[in-house]
């Protein structure tokens, strides 16, 4: 299990262990936060492509998907 800050992940680097459309390192570029500090949505850009993807957030808590940092 990733553990994730929400106050710092606005930028952070990730790595999806299992790549699709050969879009393997991504970005945190935007997060979305309510007035309580939640995360609302969080945007995935790809480094190569530069598609963004919303996902949940949560979802980089999954280690069979996800690893922090560029790999």
């Amino acid at each position: 299990m990733n553990r994730i800050n929400p106050a710092k992940l606005l930028n952070s680097k990730w790595t999806a262990l299992q790549p699709q459309k050969r879009e393997k390192h991504f970005l945190v570029s935007d997060v979305d936060y309510a007035e309580d500090g939640s995360v609302r949505s969080c945007t995935l850009e790809a480094v190569m492509t530069h598609g963004e993807y919303s996902i949940d957030w949560k979802e980089l808590n999954n280690t069979d998907k996800w690893a922090y940092g560029w790999k």
